[in-house]
């Protein structure tokens, strides 16, 4: 086997590490791997993604239920609508969009770039506040006194933002629940990892008709993937709500700045 193919397998384990630990970056994670470790093509890698992602997921939040950190109610309330604008989004919005959304002094933005570039704008944004306010804890909260109609739009905005980047996911939700739904940083992983688990393996039964699947290979990346969120989970139980909460928005900056870069610079 040739040793990339090896880093490749051994890099999918990162995917469950993150996963557990933040409740987020699969997606970033998984398609760069499949694609330039693997030499998986974008279209599968895509579809890929979504069920090691929500697979490995899935696994994770049962960790988290045990432990109480499931704010079952607010998954509800923040999924339905979610769920409805990725739907609807994916369906009329995105197929709407011009191949070049606009020309600026000869300059061609194409509507991929623009998604992108989007995509990373929000990332940057919620990461600052995820920095800036990572040593002010929220009160904790057990689900039963929140602004439920608040955390319902949050969910429409985050699933038409997921629906236009075709990612997202805890990039998004994270901050949505810890900033604004109140969760404390523990809880909202393990219901960001609910919500998760639901889309990705909803929205990968559309693949099934379309993509022709290696299942051999893709359980055996699945189970190293689903082997790193044990390992996240446990890294999870010994690291506080602040540092947590701190160092996801460091890693969110991160991977932003860098989409920012590669789609400005065409590196």
């Amino acid at each position: 086997m040739d040793l990339i193919v090896i880093i490749g397998f051994l890099a999918s384990i990162l995917i469950g590490v993150s996963l557990g630990l933040i409740g987020g970056g699969g997606s970033i994670l998984t398609v760069p791997i499949l694609v330039y470790l693997l030499g998986i093509t974008p279209v599968l890698a895509t579809a890929y993604s979504l069920f090691v992602v929500g697979s490995t997921s899935l696994v994770g939040s049962v960790s988290y239920m045990k432990r109480g950190s499931v704010s079952y109610k607010t998954a509800l309330v923040f999924a339905i609508p979610s769920f409805t604008a990725v739907f609807l989004t994916r369906k009329y919005l995105v197929h709407a969009l011009p191949e070049v959304l606009l020309t600026f002094q000869g300059i061609e933005v194409t509507r991929d770039a623009g998604i992108m570039v989007f995509f990373a704008v929000i990332m940057v944004a919620a990461a600052f506040s995820m920095i800036k306010n990572g040593k002010k804890l929220q009160p904790e909260s057990n689900g039963d006194d929140l602004n439920y109609p608040l955390i319902a739009v949050q969910g429409l905005m985050e699933g038409t933002v997921t629906g236009i980047v075709g990612a997202g996911g805890g990039f998004l939700i994270i901050p949505a629940l810890v900033l604004l739904a109140k969760l404390p940083m523990k809880k909202a992983v393990g219901t960001s990892l609910l919500i998760i688990a639901a889309k990705s393996l909803l929205g990968f039964t559309g693949d099934l008709t379309t993509q022709k699947i290696d299942w051999a290979f893709l359980l055996v990346f699945t189970g190293l993937s689903v082997s790193g969120i044990f390992i996240g989970s446990m890294l999870s139980r010994k690291i506080n709500d602040a540092a947590l909460k701190k160092s996801f928005g460091w890693f969110v900056l991160i991977m932003g700045v860098y989409i920012l870069f590669k789609e400005i610079t065409g590196v």
